[in-house]
C-alpha cells in the first residue's frame, strides 16, 4: 500500500507534466503596434466597402443586376470579400466617373461590378454566374 509521501509525490509529478505539457502546447500572445496610417487606411477601405454595399441596394442597380442574370445578394456578398487592391481598383474606376452623372454613373458602377464579378468567375474564385463555363475546376 502506499504512503501517503509516495502518492503525494505521484500526483505532482502528475501535476508538473501536465503544467508543461500546456506550456508548451499553448501560444505566446504577440502584440505589436497599429500605425494611425494603417488605422485609417482601414477605416477608409471599409466607408468605400459600405459605400459600395449601399449602391448595390439600390433598386436601379438591383434591377440591371438581375436583367443580367446576376443574384444581387451574390453580388453584395462578393463586394463583402474583395481583397483591398480589389477594392482600390473599384473605387479608383469610380472616381474617374463624373460627379453628378445620375443614373448613368450608376449604369456605369454596375457595369464594372458586374464585369469584376464576371472575371473573378472565369477565372474561378467566384461562381456567381451559370453561365460562365470553366476550362479548370
Amino acid at each position: 500500500m502506499a504512503t501517503g509521501a509516495q502518492l503525494f509525490r505521484g500526483i505532482a509529478a502528475v501535476l508538473a507534466l501536465v503544467f508543461l505539457m500546456s506550456a508548451v502546447t499553448i501560444p505566446v500572445a504577440q502584440a505589436g503596434m497599429i500605425g494611425t496610417g494603417d488605422y485609417a487606411d482601414r477605416a477608409a477601405l471599409e466607408a468605400k466597402r459600405a459605400e459600395l454595399a449601399g449602391l448595390l441596394a439600390r433598386d436601379e442597380v438591383r434591377e440591371q443586376l438581375v436583367r443580367w442574370g446576376v443574384d444581387p445578394d451574390d453580388a453584395a456578398a462578393r463586394v463583402e470579400t474583395l481583397t483591398a487592391a480589389e477594392l482600390r481598383e473599384l473605387n479608383a474606376r469610380m472616381d474617374e466617373m463624373p460627379a453628378g452623372a445620375g443614373v448613368g454613373s450608376v449604369v456605369g458602377a454596375a457595369v464594372f461590378i458586374f464585369l469584376v464579378l464576371l472575371i473573378t468567375d472565369i477565372l474561378g474564385v467566384t461562381d456567381v454566374f451559370p453561365f460562365v463555363k470553366r476550362t479548370v475546376d
